[in-house]
């Protein structure tokens, strides 16, 4: 994400939603911030929305600077894959808490 987000800002001039791109980041990152201390407080389906929204908000990300920064936008991808994988398990923590 680092990178991939570097990269943007390097790159701004070049960005037509430069402005929507940087605020999908900050939020994604403050929920990821965020996150941990809401899964390890139990509360699961708040994180599994909490996770729902990292993943929205990072795959717009990802798609609004493919075209012009496609190397950023693949570099996010994984991250993408393993929040993807984290809901699958919280999903499963959810549901054996029910």
């Amino acid at each position: 994400m680092a990178f991939s987000f570097s990269s943007v800002l390097n790159q701004r001039e070049e960005l037509e939603h430069f402005k929507i791109i940087i605020i999908l980041f900050i939020v994604q990152l403050a929920l990821n911030l965020a996150w941990p201390s809401v899964f390890n407080s139990e509360r699961y389906l708040l994180s599994l929305v909490m996770l729902f929204f990292m993943i929205t908000f990072t795959c717009m990300y990802a798609y609004l600077i493919y075209v012009p920064l496609p190397t950023a936008s693949m570099l996010v991808w994984p991250y993408i894959a393993w929040m993807s994988f984290a809901a699958a398990i919280n999903a499963a923590y959810y549901l054996e808490a029910r």
